[in-house]
Formats: C-alpha cells, structure tokens, sequence
C-alpha cells in the first residue's frame, strides 16, 4: 500500500501507486517530477494520492516521458479515464472492445464507429460532463483510437440501422456533414461493415425514444445496450435481450436493403451540398420584399383592382 492508498481501490490509485513508485526509483520529488512533466508539484500529489481530477492524456504521455516508464502509464490512462463513466457505460465499453459482433440502430447520430473526427468532436462538444477543450481533444483521440479495431484481423461485424433523422440533422454544419456521410458511403466495399436507413415513413416503432446495440461476445453470449440523451442500460439478462434482438431484426426488416440505403445517403449529401447555395435569410428577406413592392405596382396599375400576379415558384 502507497502512501496510505490502496492501489486495487480504484484504477486511479493504481496510476497513483505507479507514479509514486517509478517517481522513487528515479530519486525524482515531486516538485522536480512536476517541473518535468510541466505540472506544479500540488498536481503530482493529487496524482499520487488518486484525489482530485483525473490526469489527462497529455499528462500520462508527459510523466511516462519524465519517468521512463516505456508506455506503461500511457497504457493505464484509459482504464483511468473510464471511471468517470458511470459503471454500466464502461462495463458496455469493455464487452465492446471483445465482441465478435455489433449490431445497432442509432436514433439520432452516428455510431462513434463510424464518425469522422470533426462528425465526433461536434457531438462530444455538447455532452454535459465536458470538462474543456484538452477533455474535448481526448474524448475525440479515444473515439477515432476505438474505430482501429475495424481494421484489425480479428475486427467485429459490424451491422448498423440508421434512423433518417441521422442523415438530415447536419451536425457540425453542411461541410462536417457532408464529410460525414461520404463516411458512410465509403463502408460500401467494407464486407464485414453494412449499413441501412430507417426511412420516415416507416412510422412509430419499439426503440424511438433511443439508441439499441446488441453485441455478440465470442462465446456466443449476447448483451443488449438501450441508451438516450443522459442514461444508458446494460441488458445482460437472455430472455431481455431476446426481447431486444428481436425488436432489432424487426428494425432491421423494415429499413431500406444496403443498396438502396446507399442511394438515399448519396441523395440525401447531395441534396446537402445544393442547400448550401440557397440564399442567405436577409437574402430571402430581401427577394421577399422586392416581390411585395412588385405585387403593389401591379396592383397600382389595375387601378386599385387587385390583380392576380402569377404566384412565385417556391
């Protein structure tokens, strides 16, 4: 036990513990560790003593620097930072990183998988525990670090529902978007990667208030995730995700077939890209102004009869 902390209490104090220890070996104080790793010396204490805020990345990579610890705090970091999510959310982040196969229906964004980095930073800016921009930037490096495991050889099937509403909420603004779903396009000769589109006109059905993810683990054991803005549920119970895998199938029979899902993405970006040339608001006020005062001599000319003008086209 270090300094009165139990490592096995928490991945924090373990990071402390080790931190401490390899600070010893190297007959470093903490006021010299701080200066090397650019931090005051009060900061290498909370460290140390697993109080205060959690060490970001930049610090990890700085103190594994100072210290010679060959990746080892690098390593720790992540497990560090997941304890700021509650335990169900980094309990469905490890089954994550194991499952053979991902399936999931996504009601209003796309899934981090497949999020292009401005895609991601855009919608990890409004979360409500954000604590600045480095825990911006370090949310955004763990997203994009988490989509290398589509290119590895033991990557997962990866079969995702999108909700229309995805692809028509321009997040981060027409350019993002765009790049966004050139994203989605690109996953056409990816094999082990499908995606389809929920059209509008499907109507109501079982997961509208949400987002659903069944995972496949390598024993060939199922978990459900159920999420919505602020919560999220781990479903472990088979029978409850027999329910959910269902509902998903259901989902997945009434969307688009991948072909046509494609084409609707591809629309739907171009449709994007000409919204981009409409005029401006005060451009739209103006025009509209000018077709009023037309309106108004035409009338003047009827003397004082309304006439009928041909109606704008819209």
């Amino acid at each position: 036990m270090a300094n009165g902390i139990d490592p096995s209490a928490s991945m924090a104090a373990l990071f402390g513990a080790r931190v401490r220890r390899l600070r010893k070996a190297a007959g470093l104080t903490q006021a010299e560790l701080g200066v090397l790793a650019h931090v005051v010396s009060t900061r290498i204490t909370q460290i140390e003593r697993a109080s205060g805020a959690k060490p970001t990345l930049e610090l990890a990579r700085a103190l594994d620097a100072a210290l010679g610890a060959e990746d080892l705090l690098v390593e720790l970091w992540p497990y560090v930072y997941r304890e700021a999510f509650p335990d169900w959310s980094r309990r469905f982040m490890e089954y994550s990183e194991r499952a053979v196969a991902i399936r999931e229906y996504a009601a209003h964004v796309v899934p981090g998988l497949l999020q292009t980095e401005d895609y991601a930073r855009a919608v990890l800016r409004v979360g409500r525990t954000l604590g600045g921009q480095e825990q911006l930037e370090e949310r955004v490096s763990l997203r994009l670090g988490r989509q290398e495991r589509l290119t590895t050889h033991d990557r997962p099937e990866l079969w995702v529902v999108l909700d229309e509403a995805v692809l028509r909420r321009p997040i981060g603004g027409q350019v993002v978007m765009r790049e966004q779903l050139a994203r989605l396009l690109a996953t056409a000769p990816e094999s082990h990667i499908t995606v389809q589109v929920l059209p509008f006109d499907q109507g109501e059905h079982d997961v509208m208030g949400g987002s659903l993810t069944l995972l496949t683990m390598p024993d060939g054991s199922e978990i459900a995730y159920t999420e919505g803005a602020h919560y999220g549920q781990l479903i472990e119970d088979p029978d409850e995700v027999r329910r959910f895998a269902l509902t998903y199938d259901r989902l997945r029979a009434a969307a688009l077939p991948p072909l046509m899902s494609l084409d609707m993405i591809r629309s739907v970006m171009e449709d994007n890209h000409r919204g981009a040339k409409v005029p401006s608001r005060s451009e739209r006020r103006r025009l509209a102004q000018e077709q009023l005062q037309q309106s108004g001599r035409r009338q003047l000319r009827g003397g004082g009869r309304r006439v009928p003008g041909r109606r704008p086209r819209p």
